[in-house]
């Protein structure tokens, strides 16, 4: 079942201990050049770096001891992983991580330092998939799907949960897709806890799946793809596409470039690291600055496990 928001709540009370109340950063200087008010989530100082260890942690813990007995297993191109890593090692579990051979450097170290196991693939959607299935009947070790997981989304939810707790209602709430995990948490606390509030994605134009399954109600695959966004690369799932269709106002594109100049004026003005898929959304109200103008913004930073030496400015 689609998370009510006692599971959203239950998903928040489950992971406090093991997670931050990430901090909310504003920047006047970044207000006035967006001519909105904005409200900046700070996931890139939750641990391990990202958002993704709410829903990791989540469905880690949601997890029966017979479940956790052979150990835990995913696919990710690393805040997921690490975030399941990071799980395992908080119930005892052994974690087996399927990664893209292309992934980041600092994102497969960070795996392997909370104890878990990398086993790399082609960085193909298929080829993860069949790697996993292998790790699976190896082991016996039990899935926990990136994004397409309750679990994985009622964990999600929780920092919009706490963005609306600490902050007030919002005009608008902004998060990044990808397969849709954290957008579809983010729709869903909105929805129970600020229903006036429209809640809007960004997606690069290099990975625009998203928004073609939003439009078509299939999961579409994206006509190319080309993005300094490494962690918005997968397609949506049938539970993430459900829930956007139905609580999301709006997906918006942005290239690259558009990207990279929205994560520089984070780094110069905020003095704060965010990766690039973190600066989608970002980027998609400075395009769109029109629609913005005036309103209350909430912004997801979603995480900030950039590789330092692969700066793009």
């Amino acid at each position: 079942m689609i998370p009510v928001l006692e599971t959203i709540r239950t998903a928040h009370e489950r992971i406090a201990p093991y997670v931050h109340r990430t901090p909310v950063l504003t920047c006047q200087t970044i207000n006035r050049l967006a001519g909105a008010e904005i409200y900046f989530k700070c996931e890139n100082f939750q641990k391990i770096g990202a958002f993704k260890a709410r829903g990791g942690v989540n469905a880690v813990l949601s997890l029966t001891p017979e479940e956790l007995t052979n150990g835990v297993t995913t696919h990710s191109s690393g805040n997921h992983a690490q975030a399941i890593a990071y799980a395992a090692a908080l119930v005892g579990t052994k974690a087996y991580i399927v990664m893209p051979s292309t992934a980041p450097q600092v994102k497969k170290d960070a795996v392997r330092g909370y104890g878990a196991e990398v086993i790399e693939c082609e960085p193909t959607l298929e080829a993860r998939e069949s790697t996993v299935e292998k790790v699976i009947a190896d082991y016996g070790s039990t899935m926990i799907h990136p994004f397409n997981d309750y679990r994985v989304i009622a964990g999600q939810a929780t920092a919009t949960k706490e963005l609306i707790e600490d902050y007030g209602l919002f005009d608008t709430i902004m998060a990044p897709v990808g397969g849709g995990g954290l957008l579809s948490g983010t729709a869903l606390a909105a929805y129970y806890l600020s229903p006036t509030t429209e809640v809007i994605a960004g997606e690069p134009e290099g990975a625009a799946d998203a928004a073609l399954s939003f439009k078509s109600g299939h999961i579409e695959k994206a006509p190319y793809i080309k993005t300094i966004a490494d962690g918005l690369l997968t397609s949506l799932g049938d539970k993430t596409l459900e829930i956007i269709r139905l609580h999301v106002k709006d997906i918006l594109l942005v290239s690259d470039p558009e990207i990279i100049d929205a994560m520089r004026l984070i780094w110069e003005r905020m003095k704060i690291i965010i990766e690039p898929s973190c600066a989608v959304p970002f980027a998609a109200l400075l395009k769109n600055k029109e629609q913005f103008a005036g309103k209350k913004v909430g912004i997801i930073l979603t995480g900030g496990n950039v590789d330092l030496g692969k700066l793009p400015f």
